[in-house]
């Protein structure tokens, strides 16, 4: 027995459920046919899965899930464009202090070098001064000063006193030259390292300007970025909104489908009331109805979206439209036309197995190629994969009913 309607106990669980799904839908794009490749053949069952889950929704609350997946699937990207702008705006207004500081300082010791210069500049000035008296005497020449102390003096130890006096004056104006030399070459010294910090000073602050340039530019993006995210956040929320509307339609639905099933049940355990025979064969014997892959299989389960319990009462092939469908055994075609949720719809009945009627039954075709009364063998063809009745995508939704009631269809293939 199905069990009542329940709320959702805990709604974000639900909705991380359906954000997985989008995320796994932008990742890996479901063909219907079967793939070999094992990671992508592990999420095509997974989307496959959530698709047959969501099958029962109503067309508004189908749009609101897209619309919600899709805000859910772009709210990484937009928050990763806010965090990247975010970065970018401290990283260049960081780089922006940076360029001001180097400045500052490329500033400073420009100042410091031409306050040196100027010092170097007033000593050369004064060493200037200081060997401009004897600049001509040097060019006469240290013979000529030596014969004229030779002439002055007055006794030998004159003449040696004057000798040596001559010679220490010429070390002093020698060295007061070196002095001049050295001093003048440390101004230029300075001069040059004073217009090597001025063009630094000049270029960080170039930089600095193009720092801040760029800080706007980046702050311009994040609040783009912003927008663009709380535009999702709205969408998402909007969302949410109308699928909780459509919250009682969509149980409505499913209470219809299960309606239709209790019916099929009644018509089932009728049909076993009045056809004779039995099914020899036992549970294994039957046939693959299609060739694909098992998608969603039999069972209970809760709804992703309202989560409420649900009734899955067969399974699901994934296979591409117009893919045939075989008969999984021999037996009479009891059902067969249109049948509400379940599209374009055949039931076999295949005999009695130990007391029960058995049936096999053979949803969402695109046609239908049998006729109610007409006898079929195992293999063969009753009709075409489709997506008719409540069906997201081409699939052949498979049932085994026994006594009418749903029974695994797994217990029945081989």
């Amino acid at each position: 027995m199905l069990r009542p309607w329940v709320q959702a106990r805990d709604s974000r669980s639900v909705w991380l459920y359906v954000a997985c799904v989008a995320l796994l839908a932008l990742l890996f794009p479901a063909p219907a046919y079967a793939d070999k490749s094992g990671d992508r053949d592990r999420v095509n069952r997974q989307l496959q899965q959530a698709t047959a889950d969501l099958e029962d929704l109503t067309d508004r609350a189908k749009q609101a899930v897209t619309e919600y997946n899709a805000m859910t699937a772009a709210l990484p990207g937009a928050q990763a464009a806010l965090a990247e702008a975010r970065g970018a705006v401290v990283g260049a207004q960081s780089a922006a202090r940076q360029a001001e500081r180097e400045a500052a300082a490329a500033r400073a010791a420009a100042e410091e070098a031409a306050r040196q210069f100027q010092a170097a500049s007033a000593e050369v000035d004064r060493a200037r001064d200081d060997i401009a008296g004897f600049v001509a005497a040097a060019y006469k020449g240290n013979s000529v000063a030596m014969f004229n102390a030779i002439l002055d003096s007055q006794s030998p130890t004159d003449l040696i006193d004057s000798i040596g006096y001559l010679q220490r004056m010429a070390a002093d104006r020698r060295a007061a030259l070196d002095d001049f030399v050295a001093g003048r070459m440390y101004a230029r010294q300075r001069s040059d390292l004073a217009d090597a910090a001025r063009d630094r000073a000049s270029k960080a602050e170039e930089t600095a300007q193009r720092a801040l340039a760029q800080a706007v530019v980046h702050e311009q993006a994040a609040e783009q970025a912003a927008a663009t995210l709380q535009a999702t956040l709205r969408k998402q929320a909007a969302a949410i909104a109308v699928a909780e509307s459509e919250r009682g339609a969509v149980l409505a639905r499913y209470n219809s489908l299960k309606a239709q099933s209790a019916r099929l049940a009644a018509s089932l355990r009728q049909v076993a009331r009045t056809h004779v025979g039995t099914y020899d064969s036992g549970a294994g014997a039957m046939r693959w109805p299609v060739s694909g892959r098992l998608s969603s299989p039999y069972g209970m389960r809760i709804h992703p979206v309202y989560g409420y319990p649900r009734m899955h009462t067969g399974i699901d092939l994934a296979a591409p439209g117009g893919t045939p469908i075989y008969a999984a055994a021999s037996g009479t075609v009891v059902e067969a036309g249109e049948h509400g949720g379940y599209g374009k719809f055949t039931c076999i009945y295949h005999g009695k197995h130990k007391g029960q009627g058995l049936s096999s039954c053979y949803a969402h075709q695109s046609v239908i190629g049998v006729r109610v009364g007409q006898k079929v063998q195992r293999g063969d063809v009753i009709g075409w994969v489709g997506t008719t009745g409540v069906s997201t995508g081409d699939h052949l939704h498979f049932e085994v009913r026994l006594d009418g009631e749903a029974v695994d269809p797994m217990g029945w293939l081989p």
